[in-house]
């Protein structure tokens, strides 16, 4: 009587060891429990030749609904159809108890695992949730002639920055978006300067155009909500004639777990992971938010990095905090820092060895971000090298003791430089004149360590003329 009150769901493939050792059991089931049994095939539905009523599942579609993982995998279910338990592998005793049989496999080795389902087979993930939850993807799908070519028509559509896009196949975005918790129809932000609402679909559709792992996906999510805070100013470095473009800088475990680069070339070429997640948000931009040049992008020349500029930071040196810490989180967080940057200039300095020298040739530099007389305006970042970070250390010069030293040494009378000064029309406005000015507001000079470890050469990423409350602020979001 026990037994008439359950529903049994048995799924097996031929090609599994264990499935074709329990097909006498199969058999069993099949007598005993008659209509109450189901069997779902895999691969043969030819299998097990000794029953006469089963279900081809090459499709998948009941082992993908079911989360079928192991064959063969025994579902009790009740008079609803709602399941109560479920067994996998072979397991005599188990399997005994299970079903109320007392002699089921009696003549069966006592245990023997199951095989891999179908259903976990290499990229088949993707393949079913792409066949079977048909609702998951939202965007508008493009039908192509068969003449057509994919590459060209994304450059024809408008969706390129100018260099080939990854064709954004409804397989390759499915492949992206497992990479996250996320529901694919879940808004993030609105964005810039169209203000359409943004998915983690279209985010997961340029991720994939712009080249990234599905590992890079989370970085690409934070990049785009740091990039919508409203103390980046999105919206404002889009519409400038400046230069500048958001400059990523990514602290933490994430930049180990993905492979980014902060040695030899970190602000260059080269690595997978920095050139496609910098990418992605400039995609993101032109593709949802419509910031195309010529557009609302009204760059007079623009930089290279507006194709990406992304770099993770050289966090090797326990005694040197990065620019995460700096802004109050742990060596443990995962965090991706955005900034309004115009380019890379470079700094060099082969012969210091001792801190005083290096600061006051560093500040000779720090003067030309933006323009000699340009003071407050004008954030930078600081991207010292490996050997200069050495003479720092060699002296006993902390990260804050470098910061303290530069502002210190940047100090300067406004009258030295206020408009019209040694007949240079460019400068402050006169009501500078008695006050002594510092190149860089409170908050708004920034130190990064990064780059290989030959080389005395630093470099000075300037910030947009508009850096601070009024314009755009270094920000910083946590990657989940």
């Amino acid at each position: 009587m026990e037994q008439q009150k359950h529903n049994y769901s048995l799924v097996v493939k031929k090609d599994c060891p264990t499935c074709a050792l329990i097909e006498p059991v199969i058999k069993q089931l099949s007598d005993i429990f008659n209509n109450s049994l189901t069997i779902y095939v895999q691969d043969d539905p030819s299998f097990p030749e000794s029953v006469t009523d089963k279900i081809d599942d090459s499709s998948l579609e009941f082992s993908y609904k079911q989360n079928i993982e192991i064959v063969p995998t025994l579902i009790r279910s009740g008079d609803g159809l709602d399941e109560q338990a479920r067994i996998f592998g072979w397991d005599k005793s188990q399997w005994q108890e299970f079903t109320g049989i007392e002699n089921l496999g009696a003549n069966l080795v006592d245990f023997k695992p199951g095989c891999g389902s179908k259903t976990q087979d290499p990229g088949m993930t993707e393949v079913l949730t792409l066949r079977f939850d048909t609702d998951r993807l939202q965007a508008r799908k493009i039908e192509l002639a068969e003449s057509e070519d994919i590459m060209e028509v994304c450059f024809e559509r408008g969706w390129s920055d100018g260099l080939p896009l990854v064709p954004p196949t409804p397989l390759r975005v499915t492949r992206m978006l497992s990479s996250t918790d996320c529901s694919a129809d879940e808004i993030v932000g609105s964005v810039p300067p169209d203000n359409r609402p943004c998915t983690i679909e279209k985010i997961a559709i340029n991720a994939v155009m712009a080249g990234c792992k599905p590992d890079y996906l989370q970085v690409v999510i934070a990049a785009l909500k740091a990039a919508l805070k409203d103390e980046f100013c999105m919206h404002g470095l889009l519409c400038t004639t400046y230069f500048s473009t958001p400059v990523m800088i990514v602290n933490g475990p994430i930049t180990k777990q993905i492979g980014m680069n902060s040695g030899v070339n970190a602000l260059g070429q080269g690595n997978r992971a920095n050139a496609t997640i910098g990418r992605a948000l400039q995609l993101i931009v032109r593709n949802v938010g419509g910031g195309i040049p010529g557009g609302i992008d009204r760059a007079t020349l623009g930089n290279p990095g507006k194709y990406t500029f992304c770099f993770c930071e050289d966090e090797s040196d326990a005694e040197w905090p990065s620019l995460s810490m700096d802004r109050g989180y742990t060596r443990e967080d995962s965090v991706i820092n955005l900034f309004a940057g115009s380019g890379v200039q470079p700094f060099v300095d082969q012969q210091s060895r001792h801190p005083e020298s290096l600061v006051k040739n560093l500040a000779n530099s720090l003067r030309s971000v933006a323009n000699t007389r340009s003071f407050g305006m004008a954030d930078a970042i600081i991207v010292i090298s490996p050997e200069h970070r050495r003479v720092l250390r060699e002296s006993d010069w902390t990260k804050p003791n470098l910061k303290q030293a530069l502002y210190d040494e940047l100090k300067t009378p406004g009258a030295d430089i206020i408009r019209g000064k040694d007949g240079i029309a460019e400068g402050m406005p006169a009501k500078f004149k008695d006050i002594l000015l510092n190149k860089f507001r409170d908050d708004g000079l920034h130190i990064v360590g990064a780059g290989g470890k030959a080389g005395m050469f630093s470099a000075i990423i300037s910030g947009w003329l508009a850096s601070g409350e009024k314009g755009s602020q270094l920000v910083s979001q946590q990657i989940n």
